[in-house]
């Protein structure tokens, strides 16, 4: 990505994002990649870095582990693997066996189903394969102390038995010595030291010409005198001899090891560094954390729609003092291309524009921004700034001069690949001239189809924002009644600088407010009241349709706490309706159960009554009783499947039914209390306190095929 001018990284703040980032690194690697951010222009590499932090950032906030411990670096130790001749210490090889076994770790927790879960995080190894000769090699020579072990080589356990032999032997020796000098009274209080790697007994001085040996040193106070005794002579030069062969065969065995695992140089510097780079996405997650940020949605144009978007610095200080802080709302499209914020002094214009230019700059960084997930965000491939006081001693340019020579360098070198930022454009120079200059910048750079947002306090910038296609008004929002910056963005509309509003809530003198009135031109001081006045009314709108939006979002908790307790009453008519099919099946096994009681108890009897028959009218009225019951619930439901009864006094002509039968007939006649009922070509008398009135239910018509 190039950038004008080359402090433009400076001025949006971005080393201090970098600073933020390199303190939540372990790792060497992880730190220089931090200091160095590389700024992508590429989509792909863009979102797998974003999807990378994202992953991890999840992690994180699962409280799942991830096996990155390792914290150190070790490059220079790997490189020396591979240059022929070089030997490793023990302690060396156990930080490279710290790195494999680092490795193993990352390769066993990648397995199909985090692998599936975390493909971005995946992609990190992908190239890569787990050596487990490494550790084994390592293993076969050296300790967990990083000692190198006697079955290493034959000749090193040779060596070390010798001297295990030839120590022992010195012990004893010296032992004997020892004791004997003591009872002699010729030891020191320390009785025995090492100097120059030799064991020597502590003697007082003026007993040193009695003991036989090599006088090593003295005391400071020249009251001790450190003597190698003669009979320990040989037994130390034997060790002496013994160790220096141990150190030649370690070194060799080394040196060996060093050779054997230089083939695996290059796939350990890997290691190494895909280490480090986990450490890096850890510490964009970490960060993310801190900021809140998200993964917005990137396409790969020119667009830019910021919803609810923070100043990641500004958001860590207002949290760290608990204060809120204000989201900004942006929204830049090939409609509008160009944003024009005007309003007072100290509303939030340049932190809202240096906000947006941070923001593009860490995501095209591979860092998650505090924006809202619904945010949609393009890809720049140059971004111009030019932000405060460019005055310039070194080639002699004025205020206005430097201004300008950054307005030709936008000018010339914008596209519609180009995201650029202005501070007060026009300033610097007399209002009418500057402003004049400022709509032909402006003018050019909608020509240039770049995309960018302005600053301004002139009249002139804003009227033209309202009738220049690709340009579009902004406003700070200002609380005049308080005299207090809202700092929140409102798009559409210009803003009002509140001069006087200001200066009569400051208390200055209203003569001097009336003359500075009289001096302005009528059109421009009417034009500012109108646009104080509309950004009042604005003001009051956003407020009712706050109120508006919350009056809906009762309406709608109503509406749903009204539909619960609709399908509850449901859900019980339901469990009712179960409930009483249930006592009927209740009732039918009750009703299966005393028949099956009473027949039982007829078997009984017919085992035991002499009269047979009796028993068997018993049974006969039981079971018939029971068939004449079901057949009249079938008559009674084919009966109700066709007619429905009304009651009342019955006329000649009706339909009616005779109740002890169910059967249905016209009502032919009435001879007192008996009536003549036609049942299909029969007449029949019955009484006429057995019919009641009935009619037809209606018959559902086939569906027309």
């Amino acid at each position: 990505m190039k950038f004008f001018p080359e402090s433009a990284l400076l001025q949006l703040e971005l080393d201090k994002v970098k600073n933020l980032l390199t303190e939540h690194c372990k790792t060497e690697y992880a730190k220089v990649r931090a200091s160095n951010l590389r700024i992508h222009t590429r989509r792909d590499f863009i979102e797998l870095e974003l999807r990378q932090t994202l992953e991890f950032k999840l992690l994180l906030q699962n409280g799942q582990y991830f096996p990155n411990d390792y914290i150190l670096n070790v490059s220079k130790d790997i490189k020396l693997l591979g240059i022929p001749g070089a030997a490793l210490s023990g302690e060396q090889f156990l930080l490279v066996r710290k790195v494999a076994e680092s490795m193993q770790r990352i390769f066993r927790w990648f397995d199909p189903e985090r692998r599936l879960a975390y493909p971005s995080l995946a992609r990190v190894i992908e190239h890569t394969w787990y050596e487990k000769v490494i550790i084994e090699l390592i293993d076969e020579v050296l300790d967990e102390s990083g000692n190198v072990r006697d079955k290493a080589s034959e000749e090193l356990a040779n060596i070390r038995m010798g001297l295990f032999r030839k120590r022992s032997e010195l012990r004893r020796m010296f032992d004997r010595i020892l004791s004997k000098l003591h009872k002699a009274g010729y030891t020191a209080d320390i009785e025995e030291a090492f100097l120059n790697g030799r064991r020597v007994v502590a003697i007082f001085a003026e007993h040193k010409r009695q003991v036989k040996g090599i006088l090593h040193g003295e005391s400071d106070t020249r009251k001790t005198s450190f003597i190698e005794p003669e009979e320990t002579i040989g037994l130390n030069n034997d060790i002496f001899s013994l160790e220096h062969a141990e150190q030649r065969e370690v070194y060799r065995i080394l040196r060996e090891l060093t050779s054997r695992l230089s083939v695996y140089s290059t796939l350990l510097m890997s290691y190494h560094d895909i280490l480090g780079e986990y450490d890096f996405i850890c510490a964009k997650a970490k960060l993310a954390v801190d900021i809140n940020g998200n993964f917005p949605l990137i396409y790969d144009k020119a667009v830019l729609h910021l919803k609810q978007a923070y100043h990641p610095l500004l958001y860590l200080y207002n949290q760290k003092n608990k204060k809120p802080t204000i989201p900004t709302q942006i929204e830049l499209n090939e409609k509008n291309r160009i944003l024009v914020i005007s309003g007072p002094n100290a509303g939030g214009k340049t932190v809202t524009l240096k906000t947006v230019g941070l923001l593009q700059l860490m995501l095209q960084s591979g860092l998650l921004i505090p924006v809202h997930p619904e945010s949609e965000m393009g890809i720049f491939k140059q971004i111009m700034i030019h932000i405060g006081d460019t005055q310039s001693l070194e080639f002699e340019l004025s205020t206005y001069s430097s201004h300008l020579r950054n307005m030709k360098y936008f000018m010339e070198n914008a596209n519609g690949k180009t995201l650029f930022f202005i501070d007060e454009l026009g300033s610097g120079s007399d209002p009418n001239l500057g402003g004049a200059f400022a709509e032909v910048i402006l003018e050019e750079l909608v020509k240039k189809h770049a995309f960018g947002i302005v600053t301004t306090h002139y009249l002139n910038l804003k009227v033209m924002a309202n009738k220049t296609a690709g340009i579009i008004n902004g406003a700070m929002a200002f609380d005049e009644k308080n005299l207090m910056p809202l700092y929140r963005l409102i798009t559409g509309k210009p803003g009002s600088s509140y001069t006087f509003s200001i200066a009569e809530r400051i208390g200055l003198e209203p003569r001097l407010i009336s003359r500075a009135r009289e001096l302005v031109e009528e059109d421009h001081f009417r034009l500012d009241k109108l646009l104080n006045r509309t950004e009042q009314d604005l003001q009051r709108i956003d407020q009712e349709k706050k109120e508006l939006q919350a009056l809906l979002k009762e309406n709608e908790r109503l509406k749903r706490e009204m539909e619960q307790l609709i399908a509850k009453e449901k859900h019980q008519q339901q469990v009712e309706l179960l409930r009483q099919q249930n006592k009927i099946s209740e009732d039918r096994i009750l009703y299966l159960k005393d028949m099956e009681r009473k027949l039982k108890q007829i078997i009984f009897e017919w085992r035991k009554a002499e009269n047979k028959g009796e028993v068997i009218k018993q049974m006969q009225a039981l079971l018939f009783r029971q068939q004449e019951k079901q057949v009249n619930e079938k008559v009674k439901k084919k009966f109700d499947a066709k007619y429905t009864e009304i009651g009342g006094q019955a006329q000649v002509g009706d339909k009616v039914m005779m109740k002890n039968n169910r059967q249905v007939g016209i009502l032919k006649e009435i001879r007192g209390k008996k009536a003549v009922v036609q049942l299909g070509l029969v007449p029949i008398i019955v009484d006429a306190q057995e019919l009641t009135v009935v009619k037809d239910k209606p018959q559902e018509e086939p569906a027309a095929e």
